[in-house]
């Protein structure tokens, strides 16, 4: 976290840049952090420290050596606004330094030093304050950095037009902030806004700055981040490679831009199905990145998430447990209840609580991560609509299907909507609407639905997907509830067999479909069928031999991976 003493350094130490404020503009800031210069115009500690001593013996600030933070009475600051003449002309020096010293501070460091800024940044905004566009920008950062995306879009989109009008639509400085404003729309959820404004970035910047530069590869990534909040995995996928191939080639295999580069491309890996690959780069990712920033640092925690939700597809999830309970614990000391890595650490233990089958957990947790991500999002947001479903889910797994049944209707009208017919997210709350409808005994309902469904993934994702698969089961589930065996029996040969090769005999879902299957075996008599199957899996025998069985069985759906592509920044 960014002292005071270290923000005020940070800015005594502002190189000037192509976009930057004149020395003149500057001049006021400048002179206040004259104060804290030696004459060679190094930054000097001890004149810092003589100052904001004098201060405190005014009584008009306090000062926690602990934790290195002034703090000052809401009276005394409000004294102080009314008795500074010119109060504006100082807001807008108050916000340049912040700009400065934010520009200052290595970006693996900003998330934590944002959460410093943010009480300043807020003040100052009240004010119609004259602030440079490049500074402008900073503050965006700062927005952006702790979640408060509108704040961060408002200040963007004043930054592009007013460099758009002076500077013309092909500077670099046009193209940087119509680039933090594609970034912006994305975590806003308006991914066709991103995209427009990506695909013109990333071609310009190939014109002027060739393939190779640090910012056509910053394009680059942010396309492919598009890409894949609108379902183009492939797309990303072959973005992502190239980008992670030229960080390596330019910078190194442990530069933080390469291991984010492998974070971004292991993400894809998990939408595609591909969780060995997607564990691989990430184990490497969390080990660099707990060597190089240590346990504790949000680039950690975040990778250390990341890998969770990976074991978790792969069916491991007493070990996505322990990690994300680290991680929930570090995010809520470090970032506070409310920043988005800390609800999106939460949804993620949440989902981990329901494939462990403690469902009450699950649906506590849910909760608090729904209310908070309409607070903070809005209604509509991809994210709250993620935590929507999961809630669903929730009160699915505990019985209570008219409430799952409600969410999972206003969850795919609105995805419909926003993200289109056959978005994965789409498909997947048309599943668990059908899942829904499963519970309360409409199956022809369900059918309907997980027609349509199946379809569509074999479709645009192939016949090996996880979704696929996922969609297959379930929709042969609903054929037993319709007594259709011999159709349920032909789609669980078919799941089986693909679990088994991509998924291993061992894993969760693997024996889940073996166990449906061999119920489906007896229902039709096939008793020595269904008892041999039992046997090669290490089921249990039948007790029982007789045909009929409880329709319940096929009540509760597919777990693996219904958590709606919960997301995962980074």
């Amino acid at each position: 976290m960014e002292s005071p003493r270290k923000c005020f350094c940070n800015a005594s130490k502002y190189k000037f840049y192509s976009d930057s404020p004149s020395k003149e503009e500057l001049k006021r800031p400048l002179e206040f952090l004259s104060n804290f210069m030696a004459p060679t115009g190094e930054w000097d500690t001890l004149s810092f420290l003589n100052v904001t001593s004098d201060i405190r013996a005014y009584s008009l600030i306090d000062f926690d050596p602990d934790k290195e933070m002034f703090s000052i009475h809401p009276l005394v600051h409000a004294w102080s606004q009314e008795m500074i003449s010119d109060s504006k002309s100082w807001q807008s020096a108050a916000g340049a330094i912040l700009a400065m010293a934010f520009t200052e501070i290595p970006s693996q460091d900003q998330m934590l030093a944002s959460l410093l800024f943010l009480p300043h940044m807020e003040s100052i905004s009240q004010f119609n304050t004259d602030i440079a566009p490049g500074f402008q920008l900073q503050h965006a950062s700062i927005f952006s950095q702790v979640g408060k995306y509108k704040q961060a879009e408002k200040l963007q989109v004043e930054v592009l037009k007013k460099w758009e009008e002076a500077l013309g639509d092909n500077d670099l400085s046009t193209l940087v902030a119509m680039g933090n404003l594609a970034v912006t729309y994305s975590r806003l959820g308006e991914f066709k806004k991103a995209q427009e404004l990506e695909i013109v970035v990333l071609e310009k910047r190939k014109q002027f700055l060739g393939d190779n530069h640090s910012e056509t590869l910053t394009a680059m990534t942010n396309l492919a981040y598009t890409y894949r909040n609108l379902g183009e995995f492939k797309k990303a996928q072959e973005l992502e490679i190239v980008v992670l191939e030229k960080q390596k080639q330019f910078l190194g295999d442990n530069h933080p831009h390469t291991l984010e580069a492998m974070g971004h491309l292991a993400h894809t890996y998990s939408n595609l199905g591909e969780f060995k690959k997607a564990q691989e780069l990430e184990i490497v990712v969390l080990e660099k990145q707990k060597q190089f920033l240590g346990d504790n640092h949000p680039h950690t925690l975040r990778a250390m998430g990341n890998l969770a939700y990976t074991y978790r597809n792969l069916g491991e999830f007493k070990k996505a447990q322990e990690l994300e309970i680290v991680v929930l614990e570090k995010q809520k000391q470090f970032l506070g209840d409310n920043h988005p890595d800390t609800v999106t650490a939460m949804g993620h233990l949440a989902s981990t609580y329901s494939n462990l089958g403690e469902f009450k957990k699950a649906q506590e947790l849910e909760i608090v991560v729904l209310e908070k991500q309409k607070q903070f999002l809005g209604d509509n947001h991809p994210h709250t609509l993620t935590a929507m479903n999961n809630l669903a889910e929730a009160y699915r797994e505990l019985g209570e299907f008219k409430k799952a049944q409600e969410l999972n209707i206003v969850v795919l009208e609105k995805r419909k909507q926003f993200l289109g017919d056959n978005h994965p997210d789409t498909l997947i709350s048309m599943d668990n609407l059908a899942l829904a409808y499963r519970g309360v005994g409409e199956f022809k309902k369900a059918q309907e639905l997980q027609i349509v469904v199946f379809e569509k993934w074999k479709q645009f994702f192939g016949d090996n997907h996880p979704d696929t698969l996922i969609a297959m089961a379930n929709l042969a589930d609903t054929y037993w509830n319709l007594r259709d065996f011999t159709k349920a029996e032909e789609l669980q040969l078919l799941v089986l067999e693909r679990r088994r090769q991509i998924l291993g005999d061992n894993h969760p879902e693997t024996l889940r479909v073996a166990k449906n299957l061999s119920i489906t075996y007896r229902s039709q008599d096939k008793l020595q069928e269904a008892q041999e199957l039992r046997r090669l899996f290490g089921l249990p025998a039948f007790k029982n031999t007789a045909s009929s069985h409880s329709r319940a069985i096929f009540k509760q759906p597919v777990k693996w991976l219904k958590k709606a592509l919960i997301r995962r920044d980074g």
